[in-house]
């Protein structure tokens, strides 16, 4: 799947995902999320931050997973 606004690239950042033209992982952004910060705080620490940037790593993820193999407790996988 293709994201305009995510670069992988294994010279930034070891290859993580990261938004374009920033040194600001997927992850990172991510981490920040789940801490309980909102969109508008990431973007006061980062101002070059956009929303859209904001949602496009949170599409990453989800489509990330979205490619994972289920592994059911009888081994199969779906």
């Amino acid at each position: 799947m293709e994201h305009k606004r995510i670069d992988v690239n294994p010279e930034i950042m070891f290859g993580k995902p990261v938004i374009k033209g920033t040194r600001i992982t997927v992850e990172h952004i991510l981490r920040k999320l789940a801490g309980g910060m909102t969109a508008e705080e990431i973007i006061k620490d980062h101002p070059h931050l956009k929303p859209e940037d904001i949602f496009a790593a949170e599409e990453f993820a989800a489509d990330y997973l979205a490619q994972e193999e289920i592994v059911f407790a009888s081994g199969n996988k779906l």
